[in-house]
């Protein structure tokens, strides 16, 4: 059954999952090592695919924890900040590309230095979350969901989940949370009483 075009409900993966997806990856083989940081940039940057897929390494502040989108929705550029672990496993890949003789293109790219068409990082998640045992649909916007869950669940600031998404207003990121999080109203509304 396809399910092409069809509008789900968000379905964030609880960290145990993102772990597992993770963890399904390869620690020696080159797409296993690529798809480890992808896979984490796409969660922990709570990013887009296409902004993702045209990330250059120079785009990547290792000091700083930051990644450079140049052109987000709408062509706005913007800061996205990742944590120290994701940028080892973006460094875990870099060393690996550099390895391979791949000098120029985008960061995340095929094991020739060629771009990674997105129904190909789509199609991988899928193999990724069968192999790992995560029955919930698992693609890369799902990650991106993910993300922008689990900064809500930390406590992080509106503004801040607002530039870290690329979200124009507030309102927006506002609404978007309120799809994707849904625990904290289900056990406030569900603990009432009469």
């Amino acid at each position: 059954m396809t399910t092409k075009g069809k509008r789900f409900p968000p379905e964030p993966l609880t960290r145990d999952e993102v772990g597992a997806l993770i963890g399904s990856c390869s620690l020696r083989a080159s797409t296993g090592i690529r798809n480890r940081a992808l896979i984490a940039v796409l969660w922990r940057g709570a990013m887009r695919i296409g902004e993702t897929l045209a990330l250059r390494v120079a785009d990547l502040d290792t000091e700083r924890c930051t990644l450079r989108v140049l052109h987000g929705k709408g062509d706005k550029s913007r800061l996205v900040v990742i944590d120290r672990r994701t940028v080892e496993l973006v460094q875990a890949w870099l060393a690996r590309r550099e390895k391979l003789g791949i000098t120029d293109g985008p960061l995340f790219c095929t094991l020739r230095g060629n771009p990674i068409d997105p129904g190909d990082v789509r199609k991988t998640l899928r193999f990724r979350a069968k192999k790992a045992g995560v029955v919930k649909r698992c693609n890369p916007h799902g990650l991106r969901h993910t993300g922008a869950s689990d900064l809500a669940a930390e406590g992080v600031a509106l503004l801040d989940i607002q530039s870290q998404l690329g979200h124009s207003s507030p309102a927006t990121t506002a609404r978007y949370l309120h799809q994707l999080n849904p625990v904290e109203r289900i056990e406030r509304l569900s603990s009432r009483e009469w």
